[in-house]
Parts: structure tokens; sequence; C-alpha cells
């Protein structure tokens, strides 16, 4: 017999080989009937796969992430499947499940080109393949035999695949006519997939390299449901119209200039109030917390990150060094900003009292990003994060963890991000090549942001293999208004860079130790950060966030003076206030000023003049009457003070 334990703790017995499905079916025939896939110690599988040891045990439904992963992995496998009845010849590249549905990389036959108009065939042929249930079996085989099978069916990408594997075992999926080179998992047949769409076609070089042949990459995605599958694509035209690219131009919040360099964004004036106001309002909470600000250049010497080992996890993803043309030195656009903090603290010597050393900076950075992967604010090649990294004593890690959860917590409030969920990001559970630094440390890290959670009373989720090289991690995922996840703020613990470093305090013994640095981001950086607030607002920031709070239009040029008098009132009044004063109807205003998403429309006009007050309209409200200029002032800054006294 085999112990199986639950999520809520409960242990159960079973015979040594049981499956995920009968470990399902022993609790529910419901149950059974809604589950997608399992995990076995940390490892998502398939419903089918024997359990032969004592382990600890998880169902997924449609509900969890690694339910839709199962699901949609499946469904790229599906979709592969219909492209190779269409057209046959068709070599595959890779097919993964992304975090909205699913693409493949595929190489047609010569002369053939999928297209948009292709997409109708794909999703009936899908759909044909899909009425059939076909079971999707493993198999495992040698590394030469997959070679073999595989050009024997003029796969040439899945076997460069199995090229870079290591010798031994090769597993396979196959479903119907269609072999794959996969490690899974899957659902156990293509039964549950009951509405498809394919959403997107694109060119992809092969692994990525510019210099490799252009597959063509087919984005899809699929459901339990249609009902879901239309909610959806609802979701996907909303989505189109809270798009941060689009509504940033009509804000005029930033740009992008082909001429400086694409994915190097460009804050206009109004963009630039807001993300000031962005980082005073996090110095603030920073201050009373106790963190004290730097500044450091936006290059280091490539010295630096060979140092703190980023180099050579990350060289070919930045800027290639920059040469000094006499003295043969090496310098890198800074990829990131620990290294330069940890000289900070080496620079002189600190004692237990000194700790913890909180030092923030809201530090510009360089990273090499392919154009093709460039998209708005939310993947550049210049960014700035919101970073901090405290140096404090072993005993100090789950205080200050706890601090550092305080202020990410204070920060969705202030911006209305209510649906969250937190995921603490540990090592791979087998492969542990990619990670520097002791298992000891390791463990210690691990086991500080666990108790953390728990601590705090915060629902987490334990994700293995997620994990930063150099440490575990919390990180706290979003829900926006869309019901998409996003990944803002997280928290690092390292034992490792200190070591790197040479980091070290006089304890109270008077003898040397290692400090142990803590790396935190809320907002992760200020480009992505706005982007998924303008997604998540649509662009209706909070009243004490928005560029503009108001927006004063006189009716017709002869009330230009009163309206430049007003706007100077309310300025001088602490209400952030632009004019509008084209030769343009009313109408014509007051539709262009709501598309710009200021709160509140202030219209002057002969009335207003003679009577010295103001009609102000409210942002999808209506009108809020007449009223004095100090009176306006009065109900905006009231309402910004409330909004505002927690930070």
């Amino acid at each position: 017999m085999i112990k199986i334990t639950f999520p809520d703790g409960s242990v159960r017995e079973y015979a040594a080989g049981v499956t995920g499905m009968e470990i399902a079916e022993s609790i529910s025939s419901r149950l059974a009937q809604e589950v997608l896939a399992c995990s076995v110690n940390g490892v998502t599988v398939e419903l089918n796969r024997p359990i032969t040891e004592d382990a600890e045990f998880r169902l997924f439904k449609w509900e969890d992430p690694e339910g839709k992963h199962a699901f949609w992995h499946t469904s790229s496998h599906l979709m592969a499947e219909a492209i190779q009845e269409l057209w046959p010849g068709t070599q595959f590249g890779i097919g993964p499940a992304i975090e909205q549905g699913f693409y493949y990389d595929v190489m047609p036959p010569e002369g053939v080109v999928i297209s948009e108009s292709d997409f109708a065939r794909i999703e009936q042929k899908m759909m044909e393949l899909q009425q059939r249930k076909e079971n999707l079996v493993r198999s495992e085989i040698s590394k030469s035999d997959a070679l073999k099978f595989f050009a024997d069916h003029g796969q040439n990408y899945k076997n460069e695949l199995i090229e870079d594997l290591e010798d031994g075992t090769i597993t396979t999926y196959t479903q119907g006519a269609f072999v794959d080179l996969c490690r899974g998992p899957h659902l156990l047949s293509t039964a549950p997939i009951k509405a498809v769409k394919v959403m997107a076609v694109s060119s992809a070089y092969w692994r990525g390299d510019e210099k490799r042949p252009q597959m063509t990459r087919v984005y899809g995605v699929s459901f339990p449901k249609k009902k879901l599958l239309d909610e959806y694509l609802q979701m996907i035209e909303e989505a189109k119209r809270r798009d941060h690219r689009k509504i940033g131009k009509e804000m005029e919040l930033f740009m992008f200039s082909e001429l400086v360099g694409k994915g190097l964004p460009m804050w206009l004036p109004k963009g630039t109030a807001l993300r000031l106001r962005l980082e005073d309002f996090l110095k603030k909470i920073q201050k009373r917390f106790g963190y004290q600000q730097v500044m450091t250049p936006h290059i280091g010497s490539k010295n630096l990150y060979i140092t703190s080992g980023h180099y050579a996890k990350y060289g070919k993803d930045s800027f290639q060094p920059i040469h000094t043309p006499e003295e043969g030195e090496e310098y890198m656009l800074k990829p990131m900003n620990c290294p330069h903090h940890c000289a900070i603290y080496a620079w002189k010597p600190r004692s237990y009292r000194d700790l913890p050393l909180r030092l923030a900076e809201f530090g510009t950075v360089y990273r090499y990003e392919q154009s093709g992967e460039l998209h708005g604010l939310t993947r550049v090649r210049g960014f700035t994060q919101d970073d901090a990294h405290i140096f404090c004593r072993p005993d100090q890690v789950k205080d200050e963890f706890l601090r550092v959860m305080d202020i990410i917590l204070i920060i969705f409030k202030a911006l209305n991000f209510q649906n969250y969920e937190a995921q603490i990001s540990l090592r791979d559970q087998v492969n542990r090549d990619k990670y520097i630094g002791s298992d000891e440390n390791w463990e210690r890290a691990e086991q500080s942001i666990i108790e953390a959670c728990q601590e705090k009373g915060l629902p987490a989720r334990i994700e293995y293999g997620e994990a930063a090289f150099y440490g575990p991690k919390l990180d706290f995922m979003v829900k926006d208004a869309l019901g998409r996840r996003w990944q803002l703020g997280t928290i690092q613990v390292d034992y490792n860079l200190p070591e790197r470093f040479g980091l070290e305090y006089t304890g109270a013994d008077n003898l040397k130790h290692r400090p142990v640095m803590i790396h935190r981001a809320p907002f992760g950086s200020m480009e992505r950060f706005v982007a998924v607030l303008i997604e998540h607002t649509a662009g209706r920031f909070p009243l004490w966030l928005m560029p503009d709070q108001a927006v004063v239009m006189p009716i017709s040029d002869k009330f230009n003076d009163y309206g430049h008098e007003v706007a100077r009132q309310l300025e001088m009044l602490g209400v952030r206030t632009t004019i509008d004063d084209r030769s343009e109807k009313i109408g014509r205003k007051i539709r262009d000023n709501e598309l710009k998403h200021i709160p509140y429309l202030v219209i002057v006009g002969e009335k207003e003049t003679a009577e010295q007050t103001i009609s102000v309209r409210k942002q999808g409200e209506g009108e809020m009457g007449s009223m004095k200029v100090e009176a306006f002032a009065k109900i905006v800054n009231d309402l910004v003070d409330e909004m505002t006294k927690e930070f």
C-alpha cells in the first residue's frame, strides 16, 4: 500500500500503481468527470499515470492553471494533427500551451502559405478529429529509435530537438495518425475539447535565432464549452478597446520612435507626470518603511556581471559589451540593479547594528528582446524597475519579508487591484543544474517564504521550477478587470549574491558573518505596471493619479479668457487642469475629452462668465450642476484626500 497526501493534509491509502483517475473516482464520480490532470509530488502528469510510492497529490480541473495547461497542450497536438491532414508533409517545431491558449510552429510544404483565410478550415478539421475522441498514448523509446522514427517521417526539426537531449529515454505522444515528441502532460483524450478558435498566424525564427529558417506560428485557443469560447471572444474585443497602446496614444502618455530605436519608450509630459506620481507614491511608502534611495550608473563593467553570475545566465539576452577605445575595458548596459547595490553594500565595513540596510532605486535597465517579441510597454528593451535590495541578518529575514508583503498590499489597495493570489516559486524538484548556491541555503530561503505566508495568512500556490536562478521568490499574480492574470510584485530571498560578492558584517560576537539579501519590486517595472494599470482601468485611473483631473471647455472663443482664468484658479487650488480652447462646438469638445478619460468636464459660457461660476460634468455620470470654482476644487481635493489617507 502507498499513502496519498492531499492538499488539505488528509491521507488515504491505495494499492501501489493506482492512477490519478482512480483516486478521483474513489472521491467522487462527478469529480472524476471534471478533472483534467493531476500532480504527483509537485509534477503535473496525466490521470492514467501509475503512482508507485507515497506521494503528495493534487487534482486539477478547468479552473486550475495546471488543468488549462494540460487542456491547451493537448489542443496544440490536435491542431497539429489537423494541419498534418490538411497539408501532408508539414514539418513541426514546437507546440506549447501558453497563458491564453497555445501555438504550434510549423513549416508547411513548399508553396503552401497558411493565412487567416485558412483558419476556418483548420477549426473544422480540428472538430472533425475531436469527434473521434482519440486517446493520447504516451510511449517511451530510446534516443536512437526516436531519431530514426522522426527521420523516416521527414521531421528534421524534431530530430534537432532530440539531438540536444541527453542519451536515454525519449517520450512521445500519439493520437490518431499524429505522433509528437513531447514530455506532456496531456488530457487522456481529445474528447473534452468542445470549442476551438484559431486566433492568429505569424512568423517565428526557429529556436528564436534570426539566422535560422522562419517558421509559421499558428495560435489557437480551446474550451470545454462553447459558452466559454464566446465569453473569451467577447473579452478579446473588450481587451482591444482597453489596449494600453491605443489608450496611451489617446491620452498622450508615451510614444515610440523607429529613429530612437525599437522597444525604447519615451514618456510624454502627461505620462511623465503620471509616472512620477507613482514613483512619489512608492517613495513615500518606502520612507515610512525605512528605505534609503540610491542612484547607480546605466552601465557597469562586464566583470561586475561575471561576479554576480548574471553574465553566464543572461549574457546572450543582454546588449553586448561596449569596448573602451584605449584602455581595453568592457562595459555593458545595465541589465539589472542588484550587482550595483551589492557594490554599495561592500563600500564600507558593516556591523550587525547597521542591518537591515534597505536600498531602493528606480533604476533603468536594458535587455535585448527580439524585435518580434516587443509589445507596447509590456515588452521593451529599456525599462525602469522600482527596485530595492534589503541586506539583513538571517534572523531578520522573515520580518523583512513580511514588511515587503505589507508594502505590496498597500499598493494593491490604493490602485484597486482586489483580485490577486500569491505564488511561491521554488526550485525544480529534479533538475538543480540551473541554480547556483548550496542546498542548505536554498532550503533556508524557501522555508522563510513559506513561513512568512503562513504567518500573514496569505494563501499561496507552490510552483516548482519557477524560482530565479539565485533564489526562491514570492510572486503576486493579479487578475485585472478582464480576468487576465499578471505577475505584479515580486519578493526574492537570496543567500547567493552576498556569497559571490563576499559581503560581510561584524556580528555581536565580533566575528564576520554573511548577510542575506532580499530583492523586491512591487511594481516590477514602471513600463509594464503602467500598461497593466491602463488596461485594468481602461484609462480611468484613480483620481489622485490622473494626469489631468479636469478640463475647462469654453463654449465659444469669446469665453476663452474666462476659461483660462478658471483653469488658473483650479491649478492654484491643487486641481490638475487643462483647457480645451479650440474653435470647436462644445459637443465635439465633450466627445474628444471623454476619450481622454478626464474625470471632470468643466464648461463655461455666457451664464457662467456673468455669475463667475462653472458647470461641471463627471465622466460617466453626467451633470453635477453649477457651482463656484472653490466649491468644485474642494470636492476634488476631498476625494483625493480620502483616497490617499492611508499612504
